[in-house]
């Protein structure tokens, strides 16, 4: 299929309560599986806003332990906070497995047009946009939306997203405004007890809220009659089985991804092909398609990449290509350079959820594709 089309669905997961039903997307750009979200019913999803109370410090690590209605926090920068002291804190991520929610204090209010900023006052405009008579437009639209609003007065400042540049005025208009209320409602609360204030946006929300326009195949809009998996309609187990199994790449290499506790473990092979550059050919195509790997599997922290065998004089184009394909990438990625054993190694932030749990659902599926 060609062009750009987003996927959701929903699927049933076992809990210790017993099931629940969570929310799964997937984004395909001319038949390739580009994205992939499945919410876990067991996690906080990044975004969640608590009112934490402060715990303990951290000695060495510059951070200190706050308590949530979720269990234990950990909250860095905190200078000038004391045990006891309450105040608003927003996930960030996933917490490695037995470790605390990572959060921050620099709370966000994200839609699809506009980010409400507590704390950083000013009205910008996303960087991107370059059409001055464009950006005058928005600054105007901007102005007229919120500096008046009960949220600016409170020291909060809004960013326009690069989105703005194609989208409908009112449209922008609307969403300022729904943000800045909101951000008002739940800056205004008053308390003193841990409390959760508002949940984190689930999948199709980030979906919706992040990807570009495109068709939408919504399971739960199709016809009762017709009603069935959204994923199914759309191949997206077909597409997905071979981040799982080993991508083949152009020119009969093949890459695999191993996640394990400490590390995730990338090898490239060269397949059949035993040219003198098959190695090189091989790990450039790895490469390009190693962002789209991480993404869909949601994998982060310390990355290894075993590659073929290639020349020292090659490495150079090799990490130019690298830093291309991670460039659009929405996760921070660090590209940490060469080990002493010739290693490529990452760093990527642990901004999503690793499959796992979509993995084990659909493994029949997967390992039969």
């Amino acid at each position: 299929m060609k062009g750009r089309q987003i996927v959701l669905d929903t699927r049933v997961f076992p809990t210790p309560e017993g099931e629940e039903t969570v929310e799964m997307a997937a984004l395909i750009e001319d038949g390739r599986l580009m994205d992939l979200l499945v919410d876990h019913p067991a996690q906080v999803a990044p975004g969640t806003i608590y009112r934490a109370v402060a715990d303990r410090p951290v000695k060495g690590q510059g951070g200190m332990f706050v308590t949530t209605p979720d269990g234990a926090a950990f909250l860095r920068q905190v200078k000038g906070i004391a045990p006891g002291d309450v105040m608003l804190v927003q996930v960030t991520g996933y917490p490695e497995p037995g470790k605390a929610l990572p959060v921050t204090a620099k709370i966000l209010f994200k839609s699809r047009y506009a980010i409400v900023t507590p704390g950083a006052p000013g009205m910008n405009i996303s960087r991107s946009i370059k059409d001055d008579d464009l950006r005058d437009e928005l600054q105007v639209l901007a102005h007229e939306c919120f500096a008046d609003h009960p949220v600016a007065a409170r020291g909060a400042g809004l960013i326009l997203r690069s989105v703005c540049a194609e989208a409908d005025p009112e449209a922008v208009a609307e969403d300022i405004r729904a943000m800045a209320d909101l951000a008002e409602q739940v800056l205004a609360d008053e308390g003193a007890e841990a409390e959760l204030l508002l949940d984190g946006p689930s999948a199709h929300d980030l979906a919706l809220r992040d990807w570009e326009v495109g068709d939408v195949l919504d399971s739960a809009a199709l016809p009762a009659k017709e009603r069935q998996s959204a994923f199914e309609l759309a191949e997206v187990l077909e597409l997905a089985a071979p981040m799982w199994s080993g991508l083949s790449l152009p020119g009969g290499g093949r890459v695999f991804v191993e996640a394990t506790r400490a590390a995730v473990c990338v090898d490239v092979n060269t397949g059949g092909d035993n040219s003198p550059a098959a190695g090189f050919k091989a790990n450039l195509a790895a490469a390009r398609e190693l962002p789209r790997i991480l993404r869909v599997r949601g994998l982060g922290g310390i990355i290894y990449l075993d590659l073929a065998p290639m020349g020292k004089k090659d490495r150079r184009q090799f990490e130019s290509v690298l830093r291309a394909a991670f460039k659009s990438d929405p996760v921070d990625t660090v590209l940490a350079g060469w080990s002493p054993l010739g290693n490529y190694e990452l760093q990527r932030k642990r901004a999503r959820l690793p499959l796992d749990h979509f993995a084990e659902s659909y493994a029949d599926d997967l390992s039969d594709l």
